[in-house]
């Protein structure tokens, strides 16, 4: 794995706030005829193929600033940690309990941190001591989720954090020497089937169990429903499956390649289950649902205009009830000598 910085999160430190966000059209890959404004970086369409809110996965050109904002993956946080699921917490702290040099404590990678949403779910929910390694492209959010990390495990050992910035896609078993767990949340579907077998090979190369929630499954419910449901959802679908990258077909695609290499995989639904106490997250998961689905398929410009209009009204007298459906995955690789 290419890293650009190593830094080690000076505690209680506070990161800079950011200034206002201007999202420009060419920022969120889209045309302002085509795309409703008003959309949080990163809960749209992104700007090419391979990239993410706040995850590089190939080298593109000239390092580029961020172009994410950090209130999209705080808005969704909640949600995020409502949906992933507790089924797979119990097989995950069975197999850390295990593992060889388990008494020094586990080292886990969380692979696109963000915010650090996932180890704020994660960490306080196992036991022991932690030292958490949070990987993104992006050093605010990084500096972010270093000082706002937990500093305390389920039975109050002790958690520590470092970040590296830099490329998350060329993962090797030698980058993950000394891990015992590799984390990830809404990384998979923008993944293509090659670099997910690079990551499953990675994994089970180093004998590091991996937890990877939140990845699309491609089926979404509105009540009430609407004529267009279908057909937006069709070409968000689409969307995502832009450039070769597997969108809703990468969980069955991860569960293969983990298999393939001995591993034994166990997956579970994360639903969003989103209703009136959500209206802000399910505001700018309309806009960049329909955004995505316009940019694949223009010719819905017009009448998805008029659906969006009616869904947003409907959200915001609290009559709109969604479920985005997403899966989380859970990989026990065989361990091996070199794993902590």
């Amino acid at each position: 794995m290419t890293s650009e910085t190593t830094t080690t999160a000076p505690v209680g430190a506070i990161p800079a706030q950011p200034g206002p966000t201007d999202v420009t059209d060419a920022e969120v890959g889209r045309g302002s005829e085509q795309v409703p404004s008003e959309v949080i970086a990163g809960a749209g369409p992104v700007v090419r193929p391979g990239e993410r809110a706040t995850v590089r996965l190939r080298e593109t050109g000239p390092e580029e600033p961020p172009r994410y904002a950090p209130e999209w993956l705080e808005l969704r946080e909640s949600a995020d940690a409502a949906a992933r699921s507790h089924d797979l917490l119990d097989p995950l702290r069975i197999r850390l309990a295990n593992l060889p040099g388990k008494a020094g404590g586990i080292v886990v990678h969380d692979l696109g941190c963000g915010t650090g949403s996932m180890g704020r779910w994660l960490a306080p929910r196992l036991d022991g001591p932690q030292h958490w390694i949070l990987h993104d492209r992006d050093p605010y959010l990084l500096h972010f989720a270093a000082v706002a990390s937990p500093r305390a495990a389920a039975d109050g050992s002790r958690v520590t954090v470092e970040t590296r910035r830099g490329d998350v896609a060329r993962l090797t078993p030698d980058a993950l020497i000394g891990a015992s767990l590799v984390t990830a949340s809404a990384l998979l579907d923008v993944l293509t089937r090659e670099e997910v077998d690079t990551l499953a090979a990675a994994c089970t190369g180093a004998g590091c169990p991996a937890l990877l929630t939140l990845s699309v499954a491609g089926r979404v419910e509105l009540t009430p429903a609407h004529p267009l449901d279908a057909e937006i959802a069709e070409a968000f679908n689409a969307h995502q499956r832009r450039g070769g990258l597997l969108g809703p077909d990468a969980v069955s695609a991860a569960c293969e390649a983990f298999a393939d290499r001995g591993a034994t995989v166990k997956v579970h639904p994360s639903a969003w289950r989103l209703g009136p106490d959500e209206k802000a997250l399910t505001e700018q998961w309309l806009r960049g649902w329909v955004g995505a689905a316009v940019e694949q398929r223009p010719e819905l410009a017009a009448r998805a205009e008029a659906y969006l209009t009616e869904r947003l009204a409907a959200n915001a007298a609290g009559d709109l009830r969604v479920v985005v459906h997403h899966s989380d995955l859970l990989a026990l690789a065989r361990p091996t000598g070199g794993t902590a």
